[in-house]
């Protein structure tokens, strides 16, 4: 039976029986009891034709973008080189948002979600879900929200307030590491932060985990997501890698959501198919025991076009009727040049009628003139002059407190602003990797490297020997007995310095030909880094040590572990005695020659 000939008989026996005769026809399949509700909506309400395209799909979905500027930097979503913004005037205001909103609702829209870049971005957010929630007479019937969580848990409560009931995290990694080579950005306990104050909203119908899988990368935590879903209620949903303008889609780093299943089947071979939500993208499972449940969106390798429900609005007012299709219009224009809302259903009439029935082939996607990602707004712009985001503190939980992974913090970005340049230890998919110096001639390279540490008068005098120092002072023994301090210092040095490549893992194992590494005590040197207290006189040891080697690459980073190495060992040994009061600072490269980078001497 057709769809078409189908919807109009389920309509025709509700209205000639009432609602509840349809009850016998929804026992028969899942088909069936789907339109069996879509009947029943019939009866209930009228459904504007314009929201109907030529396949007979009834869109009543609307994915609202509200910015596209977003907090982290997924390297999935934007392109490395970054995307152009469009003018602030050009980004739809609150009271057009909600304009729209109100004509897609009252012509039959029932669900919208909230997306960017990042939603959380925009201000006055909470009054835009505020004012959507006022739509629900007329037939709105859920307000969801897809945000990456960076700054969303203290918020969390005022949204759900105002009348959000679904939320939708991006999450792609449980590894703090790896979440920063993925997004280009810390802030993985933050989202952690707003994952469980989600779990714990009493507002929320429902939370959903978005997780990009993509090969090489993420794929082995599959079944770590799967363990979220024990004792949570939570839907972690996998979604294959797509391919948009500036991403370096390849298929090969495309797992598709058959392959993830058999790796799930095979740890939990009592999985079974769950009930899908209507005109869900997502294939349900269920492991059995388990209080949440899986999905998997397999836009690439199982398309769901028939069902298709959606509408997209970008920030800046363009209405686009399918993800991957890079025709665009403007309502944004129409509401600036005086139309009416039966002339804004016209033009919203028109582009979904020139939806087509399914979207290209995966190798065939037009990713030159459609739109990055992060300016559509979905799964989660490259912006110049961004400040990045403040350093969270290191925190170890995922759930009701539980400790699941380490915290650990850095920070990096794949390109900067404007200048073309790049940071040559990530590559173009935003994974480390270390530089090819193959090509490279050896010369001979040398590298000055040198730092402070500042202690208190005791130190100084017990390295120095000068003044009364207590012999007979118990911390002053502790401390002398550790031996020379200098002499050890300068052990140190060396010794880091020649194990440079095991610290620092992307640096390339390098022939050192010497190191010279001093330790001079000083006095009456004002800190640099102490604005304001410029008066204070202050005794300090100066680390210096030179490198140099013949080969591929510099020396820098061995000059600088060098000197951090002796001015650490020199706090150890003299902690007994100055722990609270010792200040190391000041590191830095103060020469280095050869190379091709050419030579360079520091200022003083």
């Amino acid at each position: 039976m057709s769809y078409q000939r189908s919807n109009w008989l389920y309509s025709a026996i509700s209205r000639r029986y009432g609602p509840t005769s349809l009850r016998y026809y929804s026992q028969k399949s899942p088909r069936a009891k789907a339109q069996s509700k879509i009947a029943q909506i019939d009866a209930q309400s009228q459904f504007s034709p314009a929201l109907i395209d030529s396949f007979h799909r009834r869109h009543d979905y609307l994915r609202i973008s509200l910015t596209e500027r977003c907090n982290l930097r997924c390297f999935y979503c934007m392109p490395s080189e970054g995307v152009e913004l469009s003018p602030a005037d050009h980004i739809l205001t609150d009271d057009e948002i909600i304009r729209l909103a109100n004509l897609f609702v009252r012509s039959g829209v029932t669900k919208i979600r909230l997306t960017g870049g990042e939603p959380t971005v925009r201000k006055g957010l909470d009054g835009i879900i505020r004012r959507l929630n006022e739509l629900r007479p007329l037939g709105l019937q859920s307000i969801g929200m897809t945000t990456n969580g960076i700054s969303l848990h203290r918020r969390l409560p005022l949204y759900v307030e105002n009348g959000l009931t679904h939320l939708n995290l991006s999450l792609d990694t449980l590894d703090p590491f790896k979440f920063e080579i993925m997004t280009r950005r810390p802030g993985h306990d933050a989202v952690l932060r707003s994952l469980n104050a989600a779990l714990y909203s009493q507002g929320l119908r429902s939370v959903k985990l978005n997780v990009v899988i993509i090969k090489g990368l993420n794929d082995s935590e599959v079944l770590d997501f799967v363990k979220l879903t024990t004792d949570q209620n939570i839907s972690v949903r996998f979604i294959e890698f797509m391919p948009f303008t500036g991403n370096k889609w390849d298929k090969a780093k495309m797992v598709p959501s058959s392959q993830l299943l058999d790796i799930i089947s095979r740890e939990y071979p009592s999985i079974a198919r769950a009930p899908d939500e209507l005109n869900d993208t997502a294939r349900s499972w269920k492991i059995p025991g388990h209080a949440g449940s899986l999905g998997f969106i397999s836009s690439m390798s199982d398309h769901f076009c028939s069902s298709c429900n959606r509408l997209r609005l970008t920030a800046d007012g363009q209405i686009k009727v399918c993800l991957f299709d890079a025709k665009e219009v403007s309502l944004r224009d129409e509401m600036r040049r005086g139309a009416s809302d039966r002339e804004l259903l016209n033009v919203i009439g028109r582009a979904v009628q020139g939806k087509q029935e399914k979207h290209s082939g995966m190798e065939d996607i037009d990713v030159i003139t459609n739109r990055p990602m992060i300016l559509i707004g979905g799964i989660q712009p490259r912006e110049s002059g961004v400040r990045s985001l403040p350093r969270l503190p290191a925190q170890s939980f995922l759930l009701n407190n539980t400790p699941l992974l380490p915290h650990i913090h850095r920070r990096w970005s794949s390109s900067l602003s404007q200048s073309g340049l790049r940071l040559t230890h990530i590559g173009s998919d935003g994974r480390p990797c270390m530089v090819d110096v193959g090509s490279k001639d050896a010369t001979k390279r040398s590298a000055t490297a040198s730092g402070r540490i500042y202690i208190p008068r005791s130190a100084y005098d017990l390295v120095t020997g000068s003044g009364g120092v207590d012999s007979t002072d118990e911390t002053i023994q502790k401390a002398r007995s550790k031996g020379d301090v200098m002499t050890v210092a300068q052990l140190a040095a060396t010794m880091g310095c020649k194990r440079t490549s095991d610290l620092i893992p992307l640096c390339h194992p390098i022939q050192i030909s010497n190191v010279s590494v001093t330790l001079t005590p000083e006095r009456d040197v004002r800190p640099v880094s102490q604005p304001g207290d410029e008066g204070a006189l202050e005794y300090s040891i100066k680390c210096t040590a030179t490198v140099t080697c013949e080969g591929k690459t510099g020396v820098e980073m061995e000059a600088l572990t060098a000197v951090s190495v002796g001015l650490l060992t020199v706090w150890d040994m003299l902690k007994a005695v100055a722990g609270k009061e010792m200040k190391i600072g000041e590191i830095i490269v103060a020469h280095k020659t050869g190379g091709k980078s050419g030579d360079f001497t520091r200022d003083p």
